[in-house]
């Protein structure tokens, strides 16, 4: 086995915007660098390394490849054992040839969801995966999505050179908790890479998992990088904190699509609204947990006729932003969220508001079916 340069060689770090230099090796950022002084939520950087739709791509002859991680997961003092760190996928010419479960490293002890973190540091563990085919292949090794994951080190038995380029188009995506998909059942099961594949496109997830409030900092990041395709999906965290009124909602809306639209004046834009959460349809944020693990609308309805935001609202005040603004820009697109995931569904939402594993496949598929559509918007 042969060590390979995990920077400055032939290995790409796709899916991520930036890198950080750690003491135990790289930690992929999906947000640039400069844009950490312009949050106080430490949220945000817990989520803005959680690698969802980040991979290392390259070519390889290799028939053996191991890669040494350092992982980051939480502890509560009443469980007994640390949260699950999420799968690590080896797929060989797009094809899935492998998944292993990443070691744990340190863990992050505390006594309730917001309490104050104790770090009890753990060490770095290596993955491996065997038997792949012989001959030169392109291979994609992912990351967990819901995982802080240091990247430490990558041996292989074979030479490893830089992967070609597949002319595919690049996709954008922003979201929430729903589009990061930490419930997933891998990070090829997320539903934004789920629709990549079946669109035949290479997506770009910068979700943030309980912190898509439409940031100006998001805005001017996908202003500045290349993107043939953008898609957004905002509401759900706006409503759960209760962080607009309808006075500030639509303003911030445009405000984040202007931003955007300066620097891709005609990128097909696709803005999707909330999917279904039965306890936000009619009922403002903020929300809270219930004894029975389930969300709860801690909002008065009586105060939607005042400006409080619920889903309902909040689709209907999307939709009439992207009717306006087709007037002059006729590469903005609607789609309900609804479409993707409705209230018939509502099962598969294991705490009333995150999807389950399936339901997230589901949801690529359906929004693959609507995006890449022979008369889609990113047809």
């Amino acid at each position: 086995m042969r060590a390979v340069p995990l920077t400055g060689g032939p290995v790409e770090l796709r899916g991520a915007l930036d890198t950080e230099i750690t003491p135990a090796g790289v930690m992929p950022r999906r947000l640039p660098a400069w844009t950490k002084e312009q949050y106080q939520d430490p949220s945000v950087y817990g989520v803005t390394v959680m690698p969802s739709g980040v991979r290392l791509v390259f070519r390889t002859d290799a028939r053996e490849l191991a890669l040494e991680v350092l992982t980051s997961t939480g502890q509560l003092d009443s469980d007994p054992r640390p949260r699950p760190t999420g799968m690590l996928e080896l797929l060989v010419n797009g094809t899935l040839a492998g998944r292993q479960q990443a070691p744990v490293g340190h863990v992050l002890r505390m006594a309730g969801p917001r309490g104050v973190q104790r770090m009890i540091p753990g060490k770095p563990g290596t993955v491996r995966f065997a038997g792949l085919p012989a001959g030169m292949k392109q291979v994609e090794l992912w990351l967990p999505q819901q995982t802080p994951t240091e990247l430490v080190g990558l041996s292989a038995d074979g030479d490893v050179l830089p992967p070609l380029p597949d002319g595919r188009r690049r996709w954008v995506h922003h979201g929430s908790s729903l589009s990061h998909c930490i419930e997933a059942d891998g990070p090829t099961g997320t539903w934004p890479v789920v629709a990549a594949a079946l669109g035949g496109v290479e997506v770009i997830n910068i979700s943030q998992a309980g912190n898509a409030l439409l940031d100006p900092y998001v805005a001017r990041t996908i202003r500045d990088m290349p993107a043939d395709l953008i898609s957004l999906k905002t509401g759900i965290n706006i409503v759960g904190l209760a962080a607009f009124r309808l006075r500030t909602f639509g303003p911030a809306v445009h405000g984040f699509l202007d931003t955007i639209r300066d620097g891709h004046p005609d990128t097909p834009l696709l803005l999707m609204s909330p999917v279904s959460c039965p306890a936000l349809e009619e009922t403002p944020g903020p929300v809270s947990m219930g004894p029975d693990g389930k969300i709860t609308a801690m909002g008065d309805p009586a105060q939607v006729a005042a400006g409080a935001l619920s889903l309902a609202v909040v689709r209907a005040e999307l939709e009439r932003i992207v009717t306006v603004r087709r007037t002059r820009d006729p590469h903005l697109h609607y789609l309900d969220g609804r479409d993707v995931l409705g209230l018939d569904e509502a099962d598969d939402l294991t705490d009333g508001l995150h999807p389950n594993a399936a339901a997230y496949r589901r949801m690529g598929k359906r929004f693959a079916a609507h995006a890449f559509a022979n008369d889609g918007p990113f047809r």
